[in-house]
C-alpha cells in the first residue's frame, strides 16, 4: 500500500467516528495535516495523474495523456516542469490565490520540478481575464512588493524553497521585434478575440488596446522559454493557457499539458467567487477565531467545494463524510467544524485550530446571548427608520453591503431571537422584510409572535442587541 493509502486508511477509521468528539477530531487533524507534506513519489503515473485531476476542473488535453507524460519523464529520470505564472497585482492575498498551489505543492512531493513565472513584464500590461475595463499597469517597487507578501502568506500551503523562480523580464525584456511579429504572424487575430470580455468591451464601444491582445501571447511565450511539460491555472485561464500550447508549436517544442482550477464561491454563498472587492474571502492574515468562524457561516452546500479545494482529503473520504449526512449519521455542523479545523490547522496550526474550536463552541453554546461580552447594540430612537438591511451593512457593519445582507435573508439566515426567562425564540425575517425600516419591522413581527423580552438581531453568526422598542 502507498503512503497515501495508509494515510487514507487511519483517516477513514476517524471519519466513521463520532465528528462531535474533540479527541476525534484533533486525531483527524493531525493526521490529514501530516498529508501536506506527505511524499507522494510511490504512486503510479496513473494515480498520479488522478490525484491532481480530481482538484481539477479540466486536464487537457487528457488525464490519460498526463499520466503518460509523466510515464515518460520517470524513463528519462527527471520529473515534469509544472509552470504557475504569478502577476503579483495585489500585496494581500486570500484563501481564493491559495487552490492552486495546494495542487502545486502535490506536484511537487510526487517527485515534479515546478517553475514560479514571476510575471514582471506582463503585470505591467495588467491581465483582462473576466475584466470589463483595462487594468492599470503596476511599477517595479509593486511587484516586488507584492511578490514578498504574496510568498510571506502563501507559504502555510507551499514550499517556496522546493521551486525554480523565473521573471519573465528574463526573455520579454530584450525580445527583438523582428522575432515578437514573426510569432504574432502565426497567430489568428480570431483566437485572440475569442475572449467573452473582450467581445463585450467591444459590442459596449469601449476601448481594447494592443497590450492586451498581446498579453496571452507573452504568457505563452513564457511557456515555450522554459520549455513547460504542464501548466496551472484557474479555469479564467484557458485561452491563455491554451495560446501556450499554440506558440510552443510555433517554437517547436511538444505542447504543454493544462491543468485548470476551479474558481472559488465566496462565503457568503451568492455564487460570486471570492474577491476582497465583494467581502466574501476569508484573508490569510486573519485570526485563527476568524477564520474558523467565517468558514462556521458559509452555507452547507459549500461545506463539499471548500473540503476539495483547501484540503488534503481524497474523493473517498468526501464520499464517506457526505454519505454520512445523508444517512443521518452526521450532522452538517459537525463536518462544518471539522472543515474550519482543517482550514485553521492549515494556516495556525491544529493546536489553534483546537482553540478555535473550543471558543466557538463556548461562544454559541451559550444559552442567552446576555452572557456575550461587548456585544453590539443597536437603538430604534437612533435608526429605526432605516432599512434593516441598511442597519446590518453601515450601521452594525455586519455584511459588507445592503445587497449582502439581504442574501443572508434570502437564505434564511436573518432574524430576530427574544430572550425571555423561559428561553429564546427565533422569527425569520423576509427577504423583503429586510428592506423595511428596522423600527417598523421589530415591533410588527413581536406582536404577531406575541412575544416580548429582550430582542437580538442575528444575521448568520453574528448578533446584536435591539433597544429602543
Amino acid at each position: 500500500m502507498t503512503r497515501l493509502g495508509d494515510s487514507v486508511q487511519r483517516a477513514g477509521d476517524l471519519l466513521a467516528q463520532d465528528l462531535s468528539s474533540d479527541e476525534t477530531v484533533e486525531r483527524l487533524l493531525v493526521e490529514t495535516g501530516a498529508r501536506r507534506y506527505l511524499d507522494l513519489t510511490d504512486l503510479s503515473a496513473g494515480e498520479q495523474a488522478e490525484l491532481i485531476a480530481g482538484r481539477a476542473v479540466d486536464v487537457l488535453p487528457s488525464v490519460e495523456g498526463l499520466a503518460e507524460r509523466i510515464e515518460a519523464a520517470r524513463e528519462a529520470g527527471r520529473g515534469l516542469n509544472v509552470k504557475l505564472g504569478i502577476d503579483p497585482t495585489a500585496a494581500d492575498v486570500h484563501l481564493g490565490h491559495t487552490v492552486p498551489m495546494i495542487v502545486l505543492s502535490r506536484f511537487q512531493r510526487m517527485g515534479h520540478d515546478v517553475t514560479l513565472i514571476i510575471g514582471d513584464i506582463t503585470a505591467k500590461i495588467g491581465d483582462p481575464s473576466g475584466r470589463s475595463s483595462e487594468r492599470p499597469p503596476l511599477t517595479d517597487e509593486d511587484i516586488a512588493r507584492n511578490l514578498a507578501g504574496y510568498r510571506d502568506q502563501v507559504k502555510p500551503f507551499f514550499d517556496f524553497e522546493r521551486v525554480r523562480f523565473r521573471h519573465n523580464s528574463e526573455w520579454l525584456a530584450g525580445i527583438a521585434l523582428p522575432r515578437l511579429i514573426g510569432i504574432l504572424a502565426q497567430v489568428s487575430a480570431s483566437a485572440l478575440l475569442q475572449r467573452e470580455d473582450f467581445r463585450n468591451r467591444l459590442a459596449a464601444g469601449h476601448g481594447l488596446t494592443m497590450s492586451e491582445l498581446i498579453y496571452p501571447v507573452a504568457m505563452a511565450i513564457d511557456s515555450a522559454e522554459i520549455e513547460a511539460d504542464v501548466e496551472l491555472g484557474g479555469v479564467d485561464q484557458l485561452l491563455n493557457m491554451q495560446m501556450g500550447r499554440r506558440v510552443m508549436e510555433i517554437y517547436g517544442q511538444k505542447p504543454q499539458m493544462i491543468v485548470t482550477m476551479p474558481l472559488i464561491e465566496g462565503t457568503d454563498g451568492s455564487g460570486a467567487k471570492m474577491s476582497k472587492s465583494k467581502g466574501n474571502y476569508i484573508g490569510l492574515n486573519a485570526s485563527a477565531d476568524d477564520v474558523f468562524g467565517k468558514i462556521m457561516s458559509i452555507p452547507d452546500r459549500l461545506m463539499v467545494p471548500y473540503l476539495r479545494a483547501w484540503t488534503e482529503w481524497t474523493d473517498t473520504e468526501i464520499d464517506l463524510v457526505t454519505d454520512r449526512i445523508e444517512k443521518g449519521s452526521l450532522h452538517p455542523m459537525d463536518l462544518k467544524r471539522v472543515l474550519a479545523g482543517e482550514v485553521v490547522s492549515a494556516l495556525h496550526g491544529v493546536k489553534a485550530a483546537m482553540a478555535a474550536r473550543a471558543g466557538f463552541t463556548a461562544q454559541f453554546s451559550r444559552k442567552s446571548f446576555a452572557d456575550l461580552e461587548s456585544l453590539p447594540v443597536v437603538d430604534t430612537a437612533e435608526h429605526g427608520g432605516k432599512g434593516v438591511a441598511a442597519v446590518l451593512a453601515t450601521v452594525l457593519e455586519f455584511t459588507p453591503s445592503a445587497s449582502a445582507a439581504r442574501r443572508v435573508a434570502k437564505q434564511k439566515g436573518l432574524r430576530l431571537v427574544v430572550e425571555t426567562e423561559g428561553g429564546q425564540e427565533a422569527i425569520v425575517l423576509s427577504e423583503a422584510e429586510a428592506l423595511r425600516p428596522l423600527g417598523e419591522v421589530v415591533p410588527e413581527k413581536l406582536a404577531d409572535a406575541g412575544l416580548s423580552g429582550t430582542v437580538y438581531l442575528k444575521a448568520g453568526r453574528k448578533v446584536a442587541e435591539v433597544r429602543g422598542l
